[in-house]
């Protein structure tokens, strides 16, 4: 039976990683400790998660509560499962701009550092192994901010004649723009994980997110856009938005996709791969355009304020251009639209979240 190591399991790309590979005939080891309780509170805790994988997954789902910033741990659980470990899917992370802000070193140390303990437990003891990272489109850094937006009234957008129109490619420069301090230490592991596929030959891939998301989102003010946007439609409790007029927009993909993406590339791997990974001109939208959709999926009215202050190193404008992993790998498919994306959220915790609601 082939093993997974899949790290941060117990969020949201995390779990479904360990869900969908299990049922590819994988036994999984779920590395999680619990850090976004830390980051984001009692309420964003991945403990229930992994539970839940614990008791539905059975004996094909090994949950390890281990710190990937612990060298010598991680080195001891890769060296106990060795060649029989085929693929390392890398999703644990310090996820926000502004948390990093508060605590430059956790950030870099979890980013970072933990990315490279990884790289470097795969090279020592399974080299083989595929080693998949989400990475982000923060790399870019604000860069994104410097295209000739127009603004239109319910989102900023890129004129239909911009060679970028259809999406923001890798090859757009990550030098010379603001990252954010959660950018640099992505970036970090980015051009890490690049390297020892480079380097030592191994299968690597980052994979720049756009926002990841689904109804398993432990969304939080600082991370998880949609699913708290959701959130806070539902129970009543207010929304900030910040800069742009609300009229930031982001391309979004659903955490199915975003696996069968991971299990595309598994399939045929290459060394140092860089693909962008988001909703492109299928699924994205506006802060305005999303709130509407919230309050029209939910029946309830979002309590929102527009703050004139935008966050620091955020788009203004982003939309993934995905043609080269869709080159490479054409028999995959992004399956949900924006629409069905917040109707799955909805439909998932509605209940849960009404039960807090205000009146």
């Amino acid at each position: 039976m082939p093993l997974a190591v899949v790290t941060g399991s117990g969020g949201l790309i995390g779990s479904e990683s360990a869900q969908h590979f299990v049922k590819q005939g994988f036994d999984v080891i779920g590395v999680d400790n619990d850090m976004r309780s830390y980051f984001f509170g009692g309420e964003a805790s991945t403990r229930p998660t992994s539970e839940r994988l614990a008791a539905e997954l059975g004996s094909s789902f090994q949950a390890t509560d281990l710190d990937i910033r612990d060298r010598d741990a991680i080195g001891r659980l890769f060296a106990e499962h060795g060649s029989r470990i085929e693929l390392v899917v890398h999703t644990a992370a310090q996820p926000s701009h502004d948390w990093a802000a508060r605590e430059p070193q956790t950030d870099f140390t979890v980013n970072a550092n933990g990315t490279l303990n990884l790289l470097e437990a795969t090279r020592s003891h399974c080299p083989d192994a595929t080693f998949i990272f989400t990475s982000t489109n923060k790399v870019y850094g604000d860069r994104p901010n410097s295209l000739p937006l127009v603004e239109l009234e319910t989102r900023w957008e890129l004129p239909e004649s911009h060679e970028w129109f259809g999406g923001i490619p890798t090859s757009m420069s990550i030098d010379q723009s603001t990252h954010s301090i959660f950018g640099a230490s992505k970036v970090a592991a980015d051009v890490l994980v690049q390297e020892y596929g480079r380097y030592f030959g191994m299968p690597t891939v980052c994979f720049r997110g756009g926002c990841l998301t689904g109804p398993q989102h432990a969304g939080a003010q600082l991370h998880g856009f949609l699913a708290y946007l959701m959130r806070c439609t539902v129970t009543g409790e207010p929304y900030t938005v910040f800069g742009y007029k609300g009229k930031q927009v982001r391309d979004n993909i659903h955490a199915q996709d975003v696996v069968t993406a991971f299990e595309a590339f598994h399939g045929d791997p290459k060394p140092a791969a860089v693909y962008n990974l988001g909703g492109g001109r299928a699924s994205n939208v506006s802060m305005l355009e999303a709130i509407a959709l919230c309050e029209e999926i939910s029946g309830r009215e979002l309590r929102y304020e527009l703050s004139d202050e935008a966050r620091i190193g955020d788009h203004q404008w982003y939309v993934s251009d995905m043609s080269d992993f869709e080159r490479d790998f054409p028999d995959w498919r992004l399956t949900f639209g924006i629409e069905d994306v917040l109707r799955d959220i909805h439909e998932h915790n509605a209940e849960s979240w009404g039960a807090i609601a205000s009146p």
